[in-house]
């Protein structure tokens, strides 16, 4: 199962961690990985280009495993880019009925 944990801080979203595989199918088959993997990578990508807020970011391919945290504050942009993953998430969530995606918010 692929566990994401989206990161809040006042109620504004900074971060998230995404790990595990979803075993919907066989690797290299497996279309909730795929999706997952694409709005995730999507997402971090259009952070760090379309935004001037500063980031980290590691991945371990092999653990399926990725975590993202916004080093400056949030504004309108990374605000609404975390909120088109989140729609992204759990629109899939909802489509594989939570079998495969757990998503949940944790305030830090």
């Amino acid at each position: 199962m692929i566990k994401v944990v989206i990161y809040e801080k006042e109620s504004r979203r900074i971060g998230f961690n995404c790990f595990g595989h979803a075993g919907y199918a066989e690797h290299g088959s497996d279309i909730v990985c795929a999706s997952v993997s694409a709005l995730v990578l999507n997402t971090i990508n259009s952070i760090e280009t379309l935004t001037k807020a500063k980031c980290s970011v590691s991945m371990n391919e092999k653990e399926g495993d990725i975590r993202f945290r916004l080093e400056s504050n949030p504004d309108e942009k990374t605000d609404l880019l975390f909120s088109s993953l989140v729609l992204g998430l759990t629109s899939i969530c909802a489509d594989v009925e939570g079998e495969y995606i757990s998503i949940k918010f944790e305030e830090v």
